[in-house]
């Protein structure tokens, strides 16, 4: 039996749950959705890494939580195209080589409920039985401290240039998750509720998420902002939904192909 990379878009939306947002950035980016698929490789951000490794694989449905040409609504790529950008020629002439199709899954995989991300995250923490169930994202955890919480995100989500503000030893019961990137209004009205200690995320704007959590920990009224990096918040959210896929396409293999965590720390 074979199975297309359209059919298997047609079987995410019948067993999804939500409906496919009218404007979306879920939809095909490269390659013949009509071609039969030999296997699947599902990933947090389809690098030209994770390319190389899902060929390797046999895997030619690449299904991708971020884009594939570095600009999350595709507005970008035809101004790469036309400047030729080295990049972009290298990774588009790859994709082509190859006979990859790439399928941007981002917004109906968060849609889901509960969140995929989120509960593929949760999972790898540890945390899923500890989260309100009134509050999506807030966990009641075992007393901890801030450097211990740290830690313990950064082995578990296997974050090699994780950050946080607050002092080390501060007191953490009671912790907001939000992985990816969601920006200075979701990340505030966190920080500022008076039931949660930290606020573990992707990703955020320094000037603003930053700038606001150091000010929370200095006026007294949290202990922290852990910033994990953008691909190992999310990597495990995407695990979640290769275990997911597998259910749905057993005419071939899925697997996730994990991308890197592009940054390190220097050693001192």
């Amino acid at each position: 039996m074979t199975v297309t990379a359209r059919q298997v878009v047609e079987r995410i939306g019948a067993h999804v749950g939500v409906p496919w947002r009218e404007r979306t950035v879920d939809e095909f980016l490269a390659g013949d959705p009509d071609a039969p698929v030999r296997g699947v490789a599902v990933t947090m951000m389809a690098t030209f890494d994770v390319l190389r490794d899902a060929v390797e694989r046999g895997l030619d449905l690449v299904v991708t939580h971020e884009p594939l040409y570095f600009d999350h609504h595709g507005a970008a790529d035809a101004e790469l195209a036309a400047e030729a950008d080295p990049v972009y020629a290298a990774k588009s002439a790859f994709v082509a080589e190859h006979g990859l199709v790439v399928l941007h899954l981002h917004d109906v995989w968060h849609d889901r409920r509960p969140d995929g991300v989120l509960t593929g995250v949760a999972r790898a923490l540890g945390w899923l039985d500890a989260e309100r169930p009134d509050v999506e994202g807030v966990y009641d955890l075992p007393p901890t401290t801030l450097g211990a919480l740290a830690a313990h995100v950064a082995q578990a989500l296997g974050a090699r240039a994780l950050r946080y503000v607050g002092d080390p030893d501060a007191p953490v019961r009671t912790v907001g998750l939000q992985p990816g990137f969601h920006g200075f209004g979701p990340n505030r009205r966190l920080l500022a509720r008076p039931d949660v200690d930290v606020l573990v995320i992707g990703e955020g704007h320094e000037w603003e998420t930053g700038e606001y959590a150091a000010d929370a920990v200095s006026a007294g009224l949290c202990a922290g902002l852990v910033v994990v990096g953008h691909v190992p918040s999310e990597q495990e959210g995407m695990a979640e939904a290769a275990r997911w896929l597998a259910d749905l396409v057993p005419e071939v293999p899925v697997e996730l192909v994990p991308t890197a965590d592009p940054f390190r720390v220097v050693a001192r």
